[in-house]
């Protein structure tokens, strides 16, 4: 991989990267187009990076269909759909652990403690091996886009980040390859999150600067639905 990427740098080619861990959708697809309309050369890497999950997470659960994802690429005239290995990325004896302390601990990183330092640890070694110009992330990820942004500028890492709208199902819930995971009954509620951004935004837009108020709006928003308490 990261011959045929100094290759084309060589030749002036401009390389485009869109990380992803699989089980590709539209949101994906989008990327996908848009890296291709702004670069050269192509690059989508597939891997379900274990160090990002906590023991308790779905690792082993994560969705895998490579031969739809591979097919998918092809589609879209990606020209490397990388698959790197965790050994290959993470050989006997590896220690280097990448962190952005400020970023990664608050939000979901209070969480998921250990979550962030295993995106910037596997996006830091992908970036030097793909060697893009251009990476580009979707919105609805923002903390991690954000996080990676700070990781870029602070290391001085010389790729440009692109940030693309999240892509949505028609009834307004984000595309996310765990989507799977939901029941029917979770799946008919989720377009409730949403509805209730919107109307947040919506109150803020107008003026609203009660945020207690705004929160409580949102709540309520979510809380019509009897299941949810």
């Amino acid at each position: 991989m990261a011959a045929w990427s100094e290759r084309l740098r060589r030749e002036g080619v401009t390389i485009g990267f869109v990380p992803t861990m699989g089980a590709l959708h539209d949101g994906h697809r989008s990327l996908i187009r848009a890296a291709r309309l702004r670069c050269d050369a192509l690059v989508v890497s597939i891997f379900v990076n274990p160090t990002q999950f906590s023991p308790t997470e779905d690792l082993a659960a994560y969705p895998r269909p490579i031969s739809r994802d591979r097919a998918l690429c092809r589609e879209e005239g990606v020209d490397v759909c990388f698959e790197p290995t965790a050994q290959g990325m993470y050989p006997e004896g590896f220690q280097t652990i990448v962190t952005v302390p400020a970023l990664g601990r608050r939000w979901e990183g209070a969480a998921r403690p250990h979550h962030f330092a295993g995106v910037a640890t596997v996006v830091t070694k992908l970036f030097g091996i793909v060697q893009p110009h251009l990476v580009l992330f979707g919105q609805k990820d923002y903390q991690q886009a954000a996080l990676v942004r700070r990781l870029v500028d602070d290391l001085n890492l010389g790729v440009r980040i692109q940030v693309h709208p999240t892509v949505r199902e028609r009834d307004g819930l984000a595309m996310s390859s765990r989507n799977v995971y939901l029941s029917p009954d979770e799946r008919r509620i989720a377009p409730l999150l949403p509805q209730a951004l919107r109307t947040g935004r919506q109150m803020i837009v107008g003026g609203m600067g009660d945020v207690a108020a705004i929160e409580r709006t949102m709540r309520q928003t979510i809380e019509q639905e009897p299941t949810i308490h």
